[in-house]
C-alpha cells in the first residue's frame, strides 16, 4: 500500500464513529440527494459504492430500492465495521482497493463513488476497474469536490502535504478528460458552491 492509501486509511479509520454526524462527512452527505436523484426512472438491479465509508448512501438507497443489490467498498476497515453494523438489508461490505476491485467483469449496472476520488493517487486505474465491472449500458456516477480556478490551485497545493491522503481537486475539463478515456455520454454539473457530480455510460 503506497504512503497516500495508508494515510487515508487511517484519517478515515479514525473519522469512522462520528462520521455520519460531525463536519468530516458533511461534504459527502450533502450529495446524497443529488445522486438518490439521479437514481430516478433509471432500471438497475445491482449498485457498487466505491469509497463506501460508514455505507450511509447505500442505506438510504435501500430505503428506497428495497429488493436491489448493494455493494460497497473501502480501504477504511473501521468504515466497513460501521457500515455493517447497519445491518443493510441486500447489502455486502468489503475491505478492498478501487484500483483492485475484487470482482467479476460486468458484475455492476451502477458504480456510484461519492467524494472519495480526489483521494485516488492513480485515478485512471480506477475507472478502468469501474468501467471494467460495470455491465454494457451501466453508468458511472462521481460527486465530489469543487471549487474555481485559484481556490483549487492553492488547495491542490497544500493537498501535496496533506495528512488524510488527499491528492487532487480537478477541473471541470479534467474530469471529463479521464471519463472520456473509457466511457462516453460524459457529463459535469456543478452544485452549489463546493461540489460537483460527473456521469458517464459504457
Amino acid at each position: 500500500m503506497n504512503n497516500t492509501k495508508e494515510m487515508s486509511k487511517i484519517a478515515f479509520n479514525q473519522q469512522a464513529l462520528t462520521y455520519d454526524k460531525d463536519i468530516k462527512g458533511q461534504h459527502a452527505r450533502t450529495l446524497y440527494p443529488y445522486i438518490l436523484n439521479m437514481l430516478k426512472g433509471r432500471h438497475f438491479s445491482s449498485i457498487l459504492d466505491l469509497g463506501c465509508g460508514t455505507g450511509e448512501l447505500l442505506y438510504q438507497i435501500q430505503q428506497i430500492y428495497h429488493s436491489k443489490d448493494l455493494t460497497g467498498i473501502d480501504i477504511s476497515d473501521k468504515m466497513i465495521d460501521m457500515a455493517n453494523k447497519k445491518k443493510i438489508n441486500n447489502a455486502h461490505f468489503v475491505i478492498g482497493d478501487t484500483e483492485d476491485l475484487p470482482f467479476k467483469n460486468n458484475t455492476f449496472d451502477i458504480v456510484i463513488c461519492n467524494d472519495s476520488f480526489h483521494h485516488y493517487p492513480a485515478p485512471e486505474k480506477v475507472l478502468d476497474e469501474a468501467y471494467r465491472v460495470l455491465k454494457d449500458s451501466g453508468i458511472i456516477i462521481i460527486g465530489d469536490c469543487w471549487q474555481p480556478l485559484f481556490a483549487r490551485q492553492l488547495m491542490n497545493m497544500y493537498m501535496k502535504h496533506s495528512k488524510e491522503g488527499d491528492v487532487k481537486i480537478y477541473s471541470k475539463k479534467e474530469m471529463i478528460h479521464l471519463l472520456l478515456r473509457k466511457f462516453h455520454n460524459v457529463n459535469w454539473e456543478r452544485i452549489g458552491i463546493t461540489s460537483c457530480i460527473s456521469f458517464a455510460t459504457k
